[in-house]
């Protein structure tokens, strides 16, 4: 490795050198960061994976582990190193946030950056307001703490929509009523496109309370034919609950819990 001429700085002056103008669009940042896979510089290791994705050859694709990290690039002053907060040549602090563990820079804290023990890896937003849910397997916001539906390892699964990793993504997660998750941007999108059941399990999402009033409403203003009336059975998808109910054309309410959110299980016995 190159010797590198000494910058060194007073102490107070160097930690803040340069802080906020080096990173990429997804930190702020003072180093680069060697990846031992493929023993390439990038700015993160969402770069990296990103450019690794893109290759044209399926066998070269690989995202990097980012604890396997042990040699940064000092921005500052070019000077190649092992992984530490402040830099071995000129003093400066690579990351205001730094974690050993991950190999995590930051110089943006206002984030609420903290590690996890039990997730393994470096969480945003505050460690006051987070829990982590042994079940589900993820840290989750406090307002979540005995109010959420557990399923196991939900958040080490891929996002039903987008289908990223939800594990360890920089975007915002939503847990949904029937405890499955997804990216938030994803859920505002799915509401948009009026599709209001979750994408594995199918069941409602959405409060849809107005949505079945209206649907009572049309059903008792529209009569079937004589030649449709008869009962069919449905399966509701909310409460699981099987019913026989009177066909119509515009939906089929269970008869436990008022969901139209149902699908047909068999055809009329004359039919």
């Amino acid at each position: 490795m190159e010797q590198q001429e000494s910058t060194a700085r007073p102490l107070t002056e160097a930690n803040d050198f340069g802080k906020f103008e080096h990173g990429c669009q997804h930190y702020r940042r003072r180093c680069k960061i060697r990846a031992p896979c493929c023993d390439q510089i990038f700015p993160c290791r969402h770069c990296h994976n990103e450019a690794m994705s893109s290759l044209s050859n399926p066998e070269d694709c690989h995202e990097l582990v980012r604890q396997d990290v042990n040699q940064v690039v000092c921005l500052i002053c070019n000077t190649e190193q092992q992984v530490a907060q402040v830099c071995s040549n000129c003093g400066v602090n690579m990351g205001e946030y730094y974690c050993d563990i991950c190999k995590f820079y930051d110089d943006d804290t206002n984030k609420g950056q903290f590690h996890c023990e039990e997730c393994g890896i470096c969480r945003v937003g505050g460690r006051d307001n987070f829990f982590h849910c042994k079940k589900c397997g993820s840290c989750y916001s406090t307002n979540l703490y005995d109010n959420h539906s557990c399923v196991e390892n939900s958040m080490k699964n891929f996002c039903p929509v987008c289908y990223e990793y939800l594990f360890d993504s920089i975007k915002g997660t939503r847990i949904m009523k029937c405890g499955h998750t997804m990216h938030m941007d994803c859920f505002s999108a799915m509401g948009e496109q009026n599709q209001f059941r979750c994408p594995i399990c199918s069941k409602t999402v959405f409060d849809m309370s107005n949505s079945w009033r209206s649907l009572d409403e049309e059903i008792e203003a529209v009569a079937m034919p004589e030649v449709y009336q008869y009962e069919v059975s449905i399966l509701c998808n909310d409460c699981n609950n099987t019913s026989n109910v009177r066909f119509h054309i515009l939906g089929h309410k269970c008869s436990h819990c008022n969901s139209y959110n149902t699908r047909r299980i068999s055809a009329p016995d004359d039919q």
